[in-house]
């Protein structure tokens, strides 16, 4: 679906690496739910997709039919729903991902200072901001320097 870029999204990162089979059966999920997705009865223009084997992203452009109360609560059971079926965190706030060369790793807020602490991490580090809201912040906003993004506000003093 082409979708614009003042869509809202919402970004859930698992706790762990998703394999080839795993991520069908979530995108199977992601393609159902989107397709059927209502606020007040009416069709949300909205997809699903998945991005770097780890993070589970929902956008709808509000611009077509806003979403709801009730219809981002449709999308949490949704995503609980994952959670249990493929034994895997969603909703776990405190872990951080960040990029080391190709590679995306994802770890605790712990092992994160632990490794700013030892220097193997700095304010230049690639993070993911999950805390964006739009297509175009995904776009240009969600893979940033820690110095721009709200880890360098609670990490800065670390760096």
């Amino acid at each position: 679906m082409n979708i614009s870029e003042n869509s809202r999204v919402w970004i859930y990162q698992s706790d762990r690496v998703l394999n080839t089979e795993e991520e069908q059966r979530i995108q199977q999920k992601l393609d159902d739910f989107t397709s059927q997705w209502l606020a007040h009865g009416h069709q949300l223009a909205a997809c699903g997709e998945i991005r770097h084997s780890q993070f589970l992203i929902l956008s709808v452009d509000e611009q077509v039919t806003g979403a709801t109360g009730c219809s981002i609560d449709k999308s949490v059971y949704l995503m609980k729903e994952i959670e249990q079926d493929l034994d895997i965190g969603l909703f776990d706030r405190f872990r951080i991902a960040y990029r080391e060369g190709n590679q995306v790793i994802n770890c605790s807020r712990t092992e994160f200072e632990d490794l700013l602490n030892k220097g193997e991490l700095n304010s230049d580090t690639i993070v993911f901001n999950n805390m964006i809201t739009s297509r175009k912040e995904l776009n240009t906003s969600w893979e940033v320097a820690m110095k721009d993004s709200w880890h360098g506000q609670v990490f800065g003093s670390k760096v």
